[in-house]
């Protein structure tokens, strides 16, 4: 367990930054090739990346006993990080990208209420507060309007809550294994069940496609950084912090994603859409910054919640 909490807080954030600013490459590549097309080579590749740093970097310690061992739990979060990837792609053939962006979003919220019932962790007076100001902030950041409740919301929030369990199981578990074999069998299991749907729902990839100057650039910024790197790093990190505390740092993957389609595409950020990110922003600080150190009348009230 690591106990500089900076340092914990800009790794988890550093990811959050992967994620964002990766976003408009996916998007990019993801005109050309199918989701669950990419999702199977972006996870594929990853795990080949772990296994071969595995298997050259610790030959006489490489296990697979240990890999089997880990694929128990590693593949029952690699389902969860599958269903959250599959229920988010579907959710958009019936709802707008800002609704499901939104509802997606609100694993923030959900993380500390699943933490308590099956962590039993109490969020904090200061950490309600944080995550209810970052949730506002999705709200302005990603939801335009509401144009009625269909299917594809009930599947973006079905999401969130993928998304959320992924966060608190992983902070469960991390503990208890080995980084490395644990992340490796999530990301097998996410590309194997993405090919599966891939070969349900997708057309055939041709050489064309897998060709294709966007679809390579994406695979390769996105299996090195935004999973190899961006899960192993999760997964490590998540020992020495609160699924909670990662699930606000995590809110601040649109922000940076909003950064990125400015910087890439000049999409413009309205009034409305700043202050949202300020708001995320400020709701992560928040929860982070001791205040009660600062502000000793703060202390009673920062004390845990009863649920």
């Amino acid at each position: 367990m690591i106990h500089n909490r900076w340092l914990v807080n800009s790794a988890l954030l550093s990811i959050a930054f992967i994620w964002g600013i990766t976003f408009v490459v996916v998007q990019e590549a993801i005109s050309t090739i199918d989701p669950f097309s990419f999702n199977f080579l972006r996870f594929g590749l990853a795990a080949v990346l772990i296994f071969f740093f595995l298997f050259f970097t610790q030959k006489e310690k490489f296990s697979l006993k240990t890999l089997i061992t880990e694929f128990k739990i590693g593949s029952f979060l690699g389902l969860l990080l599958f269903l959250g990837y599959a229920l988010q792609t579907f959710s958009l053939l019936h709802t707008t990208s800002g609704k499901s962006g939104f509802l997606t979003g609100l694993a923030v919220a959900l993380v500390p209420i699943i933490s308590y019932f099956i962590l039993r962790q109490k969020p904090t007076f200061q950490g309600i507060i944080g995550v209810l100001l970052a949730v506002f902030g999705l709200y302005l950041l990603a939801f335009t309007g509401m144009t009625g409740v269909n299917i594809g919301d009930l599947l973006a929030l079905l999401c969130s809550f993928a998304f959320g369990l992924q966060m608190v199981f992983t902070g469960k578990f991390a503990s208890q294994a080995s980084v490395l074999y644990l992340v490796l069998s999530q990301l097998i299991t996410v590309s194997v069940l993405s090919g599966i749907f891939a070969l349900i729902f997708e057309p055939t990839l041709s050489l064309t496609i897998l060709s294709h100057p966007s679809v390579i650039i994406a695979l390769l910024i996105t299996s090195i950084f935004a999973t190899a790197y961006a899960y192993i790093a999760q997964t490590f990190f998540q020992k020495s912090t609160s699924p909670s505390k990662v699930a606000l740092i995590f809110s601040m993957e649109p922000v940076f994603a909003a950064l990125a389609d400015y910087l890439w595409n000049g999409t413009t950020l309205g009034t409305r859409s700043i202050f949202g990110c300020l708001l995320i922003l400020f709701g992560m600080l928040l929860a982070e910054i001791p205040f009660s150190k600062y502000f000793p009348f703060l202390k009673i009230k920062n004390q845990k919640v009863n649920m």
